[in-house]
């Protein structure tokens, strides 16, 4: 949203001052949702420089009305003439933004047939003007971003071309809507009537055109600058990209954008607070930090603060997931990191490195440079023996440092020659690994404590987090998963020391645990449980918009009889899908929310979706109401659209679980609170039962989850009335030692 953004105090951007019309322009397209543009020289070819924002954009389904002169490049004309035919086109994929901001980037001809599709679409309006009596062109810069909530106008001399973002000495005046002063209000409303009327044709001191009277931009009609500004800007927007790539090499040439924080108003105190106790740790440390409260910038502030203090910087950032390699890359951006380095098999990076590993063995002046990799690509030994090479003094920052407790890891650990290390996690303990999780304190000396610790609960407290309603469903297991469950828990209770409340490490436990813990995992009840909340959620409603729900993994045995759980149709198609009788979970899951009614949308988030980005897109935007995920949802997916979780996985694996409550925590302007609904199940087992007291601390752990869930929800009260029974059926306490 536009509020969100920080802009420059004095409301204005100048070329060659710390806020520059490229900053003022890719923030507002990054924020807004329309754009309406009156500008003299415009060319597309400067659409590359904004390429991030103009990207995000067109996928976001941004719309946009141009009033522009009759001069234009003839790739332009070209592009226009086309968008305005009624021949068919073949469209770019408009919602992949990796792609499509890869092809802002290079300036090519993927770009044009979004400029072209979009045009064809009446995404993009285009008025065509010049003064009536008059030679020359229309010189007005003017324009309003709008986002449905604010609108921020701006009027000043930088044309949309590179020479008026970049080069030439040009500044804007920008008005927000919000301000309380009546002459702005009044500026904007005069900016937006005038426009208005100007789209509308109604337009009194210029004369509208058609495309075949535009006019390609060659050197018999103008000269001077401003041709050369439009028939070179090709070679200057190369000149550009080069700019923003070089590194210091002498006292007069500094980057194009010397890093800084994406804020204005800087770091938030906490995540200064997080900076010193690491330097006074030795700069390593772990930073337990809940999901949504920013351990991404809080990790890169300490690399902005090494920049500051050695007008260098060296980081390796390593994390668990391909995706999470896109994000980590978008963020550094954002800092103004450059020379940026994503290994993985999508990318040629191995020149790239070798390049960066030449330059700090034999250049005399520091090398910056950051490099992205996953934890399975990090442990190969290529990789391995080319980022080992890299100075000592490289960071590294490991995200969702669990992770580095893992086997695969423990060598890499032990062999990574970097003294400089940040751990971040909102879990950091490893469930029944003392070895990984020693290894892990030692690795980022936190044997005596975390270096800084941000809980949920405070940060819901301090407004970064939203606050959250909590609503666990009791659910029974079937005769039939019930009469199974006990057959395996008497068999597992013969490796139990009741007197030490632990099990004994035997393989054959490990079997039997295993397939008690898919009984619950694929609890058929959950099934109908399950109907009943989204049917009460859409009749409170009348949708299902902003909701996820966490599926279990695998198929549910043919033998079920699923009448009226899904509809005979979704049934019938569930039988034809699969060569096996059996149905997988996930489907079963989506055939109920689709069941709900014709309108509801909905669709499934797994590892192997090729097109994850354009989901997440549809979801965050509400044209796809539900999303039905499984475990590919658990970490560092940044979805803060999400207003209701429903939890149908019983995991057994406590990170699992907080990692889902904070996905659906993030903020968002449209959002005041979260709904959680988690399914828990409870098995009957009698007290005089053999197996009772193990039952008791096993189902003891997963209700003290629960409870850790409501203790910080806005109706905890629910929860404890709810447990009453099962409490004192167990014989249990979770709230404390009274």
């Amino acid at each position: 949203m536009l509020k969100d953004v920080s802009w420059s105090k004095t409301a204005t951007y100048q070329t060659d001052s710390e806020h520059d019309p490229v900053e003022f322009f890719t923030q507002a397209l990054l924020h807004s949702t329309s754009f309406d543009l009156q500008l003299g020289y415009f060319n597309s070819a400067a659409i590359s420089v904004l390429s991030y924002g103009f990207a995000h954009f067109i996928a976001n389904g941004g719309n946009m009305r141009m009033a522009i002169n009759q001069v234009v490049s003839k790739q332009d004309k070209e592009t226009i003439i086309m968008g305005l035919s009624d021949d068919p086109m073949s469209p770019y994929d408009l919602t992949d933004i990796k792609k499509l901001k890869s092809t802002l980037d290079e300036y090519g001809l993927h770009f044009f047939e979004c400029l072209a599709y979009m045009i064809q679409q009446k995404r993009i309006q285009i008025k065509i003007i010049r003064p009536i009596g008059k030679s020359g062109i229309e010189h007005k810069k003017l324009g309003i971003f709008d986002d449905g909530k604010m609108k921020v106008a701006f009027t000043g001399s930088a044309n949309f071309t590179i020479g008026g973002l970049i080069n030439n000495h040009e500044d804007i005046q920008v008005s927000f809507s919000t301000s309380p002063d009546e002459t702005i209000q009044n500026r904007i409303a005069e900016i937006e009537e005038k426009f208005d009327a100007l789209m509308q044709g109604w337009g009194t001191k210029v004369q509208y055109l058609d495309a075949s009277e535009l006019e390609e931009a060659i050197a018999s009609e103008f000269g001077g600058t401003d041709i050369d500004e439009l028939v070179d800007v090709e070679n200057q927007l190369a000149e550009v990209k080069q700019n923003e790539q070089r590194q210091v090499t002498d006292g007069n040439e500094v980057l194009y954008n010397d890093p800084t924080f994406p804020f204005e108003s800087g770091p938030r105190d906490y995540q200064q607070e997080a900076f010193r106790n690491w330097v006074n740790a030795g700069k390593v440390g772990f930073f337990a930090m809940a999901t949504g409260t920013g351990k991404t910038l809080t990790s890169l502030n300490c690399l902005l603060e090494e920049y500051k203090e050695k007008k260098s910087y060296k980081c390796i950032l390593l994390v668990p997931t391909i995706s999470l390699v896109e994000q980590w890359y978008q963020e550094c951006r954002r800092f103004y990191f450059n020379n940026l380095v994503r290994i993985s098999s999508k990318y040629d990076w191995e020149e790239k490195v070798t390049s960066i590993l030449t330059s700090c063995l034999f250049n005399r002046k520091e090398t910056s440079y950051i490099i992205i990799t996953t934890y399975a690509s990090v442990i190969k030994p290529k990789t391995m023996s080319l980022l080992f090479d890299l100075p000592k003094s490289t960071l590294l920052i490991a995200d969702e440092a669990h992770n580095m407790g893992s086997s695969s890891l423990l060598k890499f650990m032990s062999l990574a020659p970097f003294k400089k290390r940040i751990g971040l996690s909102a879990t950091p303990e490893r469930q029944y690994d003392d070895l990984g999780n020693n290894t892990i304190k030692t690795y980022f000396n936190c044997k005596d404590g975390y270096t800084y610790e941000y809980s949920m609960g405070q940060a819901i407290r301090d407004g970064f987090l939203c606050p959250y309603e909590y609503y666990p469903h009791l659910v029974s297991l079937t005769s039939e998963e019930m009469e199974e469950y006990m057959e395996l828990s008497l068999k597992i209770v013969k490796f139990y020391d009741a007197t030490s409340g632990s099990f004994k490490d035997d393989p054959i436990l490990e079997a039997l645990l295993l397939k008690r813990k898919r009984i619950i995992h694929k609890a058929f009840n959950k099934l109908n449980v399950f109907k009943d909340i989204v049917k009460s959620i859409y009749k409170e409603k009348g949708s299902l918009q902003y909701t996820m729900v966490y599926v279990p993994e695998g198929n549910l045995q043919s033998d079920y009889d699923l009448t009226g759980v899904v509809s005979d149709k979704d049934l019938d198609l569930l039988e034809r899908e699969e060569e096996e009788p059996d149905y997988p979970m996930i489907n079963l899951y989506s055939s109920i929310v689709k069941d709900i009614d014709e309108k509801v949308t909905v669709e499934q988030f797994t590892s192997n979706e090729a097109n994850r980005e354009k989901i997440l897109q549809r979801f965050s935007t509400g044209k796809t109401q539900v999303l039905v995920a499984m475990k590919c949802l658990d970490e560092g997916v940044d979805v803060p659209r999400a207003e209701i979780a429903i939890f149908c996985a019983s995991t057994g694996n406590p990170r699992q679980f907080i990692q889902r409550r904070g996905r659906v925590l993030r903020k968002h302007d449209l959002k005041t609170k979260a709904i959680i609904h988690d399914l828990v199940i409870v098995p009957d087992i009698k007290q005089e039962s053999s197996c009772f007291n193990m039952e008791q601390a096993m189902l003891k752990r997963e209700l003290e989850r629960v409870y850790d869930f409501a203790r910080l929800s806005m109706n905890i009260s629910y929860t404890e009335n709810l447990l009453e029974d099962t409490i004192k059926h167990y014989k249990l306490n979770l709230y404390g030692n009274d």
